[in-house]
């Protein structure tokens, strides 16, 4: 029987890879420029430079900027770990074969 078939109603096809990475980076991306401007809306880069790394000359930009990818790869990590909890299970729940 085609496989297909033997899935239930409430089940849908797999999505293509661009939707589903779509679907985390967008979202994301969002997010994190969000975050970026609120917190230094309130901190400025150079400050939090000469309380964490007094040593290394970052200049604003390139602070703004690291603070993007950072605040990029935590929201990313949180849509990824909520794709993953949706995915349909009847997918996963399958009897083992038999002997």
């Amino acid at each position: 029987m085609n496989a297909v078939l033997d899935r239930p109603s409430f089940d849908h096809q797999p999505r293509p890879m661009a939707q589903r990475v779509g679907a985390i980076v967008w979202p994301s991306f969002f997010a994190a420029g969000v975050a970026t401007m609120v917190f230094f809306a309130f901190i400025d880069p150079l400050q939090l430079r000469d309380i964490t790394f007094p040593q290394v000359e970052i200049s604003r930009g390139l602070g703004y900027s690291i603070a993007f990818f950072m605040f990029w790869l935590a929201t990313a990590a949180s849509s990824l770990f909520t794709w993953i909890l949706l995915r349909p299970s009847s997918r996963f729940n399958r009897p083992l074969p038999g002997p």
